[in-house]
């Protein structure tokens, strides 16, 4: 055996035991009789000594020459610690060597392998094999694992049964870009890569299989953000004979198990907003409710003075700031700057200082008094302290740009806390999204997506009111899961792909499997998908994924550790049939 213990594994009453261990030198402390050193592995920190008594006088000279991430293997006695070192588990003992085996020799690493690091983290992309050695990556990648398997237990034990769905399949026109995989057998066809394996857990409710799930990896071209990668995970889940509040009702038990496993955490709600209310209320389908701050309209009680700005806007909206009356002209200022960034978009922005006494100061006293200012405070629900912000326009585009600001001044005010965990479910969301480039409707979820059994009339006359029997799971502001009951009639099927513009062979050559299928005797159906990245990255307390993958890409889509994409010779390129013209 390499080792008899792990390197996290020895205490106090393993004194006086002989030992085997092996791992990696973190460090080492050369006092000149007597040498220190920690050696790391997966599961922690034991101190080494090397006593100039103690030690074979070859072991002690070779234990001068140990270099930082050095791999050795070592034989010693574990004895007690004089200096104890309560911060490690390990900490009450140390291992007095007697045999050392230089296993392999190490460069010295390009940034300290230490949970505080001097590494940028383009280097430690490069190095991300090093990187998972720290602490801090090593334990998110465990954390992910904990959070997968709990995943599987939870679902196994719901009666889901885990199935592999293909990597190679169909490019369709729906979503977003495809990855394109060219083939070799069938020249000028290509595969693609799934965006999610949608069609094919449909087809295995056909199958009979029931209740599916699989944590899948999927693929998207498209520009990346800090919450996504041009490969991504789903918990990707299906059921058969169901209803949008049985999905609802299972997935809120995931959720709840996932957190109480984990974390330790009991939710006792999960709320539901519809689509309409979220973006009425914060401005985004994805609203974060650890805090306030809900948005009070203000067209009725701002439009009737002659402040041409809010009479010519769509929509006057505000929210009120909590302690924001503190705030000095300069700190408002930067404020205004904020919301006019091109990020944002606004072109300005009012604002009403709610003074202790009960009177307000506004930037539009000029055209607004004070009875006029009271109402805006009930409207926004502020009070006595608070700073009222406006902003106004196009209705969508006040929103989001009032949205952002919010949740930059929930940041800054630190409303929110990472440990706190607020889920909500968001619902009737519209079922088509009219498109002015295109002059045409696109599905909002996607194109198998059900309408409301009471809206479905409203294709015929009045289709872009019909609402989509779909479903999103919100948790502290992210979007963890979405889902939808399916369409399971293959009259009302090509009734969807007719709205969104496909001609009966262009739905035929792009969907006939599945419309075929549907002939012999489909279930009703429904489902959704969880982000695994995201959901991992939120219940570790941050919303930026990379650090919760093992080998992630960097912001242009790039693998900088194994240097790719990168080309490929002339010859593939032409046993392929491909010519690039760039």
């Amino acid at each position: 055996m390499f080792r008899s213990y792990t390197c996290g594994e020895l205490r106090s009453a393993n004194i006086n035991e002989e030992v085997t261990l092996a791992g990696w030198i973190q460090k080492s402390r050369d006092k000149g009789f007597m040498i220190w050193v920690d050696l790391r592995d997966r599961y922690g920190i034991t101190q080494l000594i090397f006593d100039e008594e103690r030690t074979p006088k070859d072991v002690f000279n070779q234990a001068k020459e140990l270099g930082r991430e050095y791999v050795v293997q070592i034989k010693g006695t574990v004895i007690e610690r004089e200096s104890k070192n309560n911060n490690i588990p390990t900490g009450e003992i140390e291992v007095l060597v007697s045999d050392i085996k230089v296993l392999n020799e190490a460069d010295t690493p390009p940034f300290t392998i230490e949970d505080q690091t001097d590494g940028g983290e383009d280097l430690r992309m490069k190095y991300r094999y090093l990187d998972i050695r720290r602490n801090p990556v090593k334990n998110k990648l465990i954390f992910r694992h904990q959070v997968a398997m709990q995943v599987r237990n939870y679902l196994s034990n719901e009666g889901f049964i885990e199935v592999e769905t293909p990597y190679l399949i169909k490019s369709t026109p729906e979503g977003a870009r495809d990855f394109v995989v060219p083939s070799r057998m069938n020249v000028g066809q290509f595969y693609a890569l799934p965006q999610s394996p949608q069609t094919f857990k449909q087809l295995l409710m056909v199958g009979g299989m029931d209740k599916y799930f699989q944590i899948v990896k999927c693929f998207r071209d498209e520009d990346l953000r800090a919450d996504r990668q041009p490969e991504f995970t789903q918990i990707d889940c299906e059921m058969a004979f169901v209803e949008q509040e049985d999905i609802l009702t299972i997935f809120e038990g995931l959720t709840r198990y996932i957190l109480k496993e984990v974390k330790g955490v009991e939710l006792a709600q999960f709320p539901r907003m519809t689509y309409a209310d979220a973006m009425r209320k914060y401005g985004n389908d994805k609203p974060d409710i650890r805090f306030g701050m809900e948005f009070g309209e203000l067209n009725s009680v701002a439009q009737h003075k002659d402040f041409n700005v809010f009479n010519t806007a769509e929509l006057v909206v505000g929210i009120a700031v909590p302690g924001g009356a503190s705030y000095t002209r300069k700190e408002i200022d930067k404020l205004i700057d904020w919301v006019k960034r091109p990020q944002v978009g606004a072109k300005g922005m009012v604002y009403v200082k709610c003074n202790e006494d009960g009177t307000f100061k506004s930037s539009v006293d000029k055209f607004y008094d004070q009875e006029d200012l009271a109402k805006w405070a009930e409207a926004t629900g502020a009070k006595a302290g608070d700073l009222i912000c406006v902003l106004s326009g196009n209705i969508n585009e006040t929103r989001a740009q009032l949205s952002a600001l919010r949740m930059e001044l929930a940041e800054r005010l630190g409303l929110r806390n990472p440990e706190e965990f607020a889920p909500l479910w968001v619902v009737d969301f519209p079922l088509l999204e009219w498109d002015a480039d295109t002059e045409r409707y696109h599905a909002m979820h996607h194109p198998f997506t059900s309408p409301k059994l009471e809206d479905v009339e409203l294709l015929n006359s009045n289709p872009g009111e019909a609402r989509a029997n779909a479903y999103d799971l919100v948790l502290n502001g992210n979007e963890i899961g979405g889902g939808s009951i399916r369409i399971f009639d293959q009259e009302l099927q090509s009734k969807m792909f007719s709205l969104l513009g496909f001609t009966k062979e262009e739905a035929e050559a792009q969907f006939g499997f599945l419309m075929n299928a549907f002939k012999y005797g489909a279930p009703p159906h429904g489902g959704i998908a969880f982000g695994f990245d995201r959901l991992v990255a939120i219940l570790g307390g941050q919303e930026t994924i990379r650090d919760y993958i093992a080998f992630p890409k960097n912001n242009a889509g790039r693998d900088v550790m194994i240097d790719a994409p990168a080309p490929i010779d002339d010859d593939q390129l032409k046993e392929l049939c491909l010519k690039l013209d760039v």
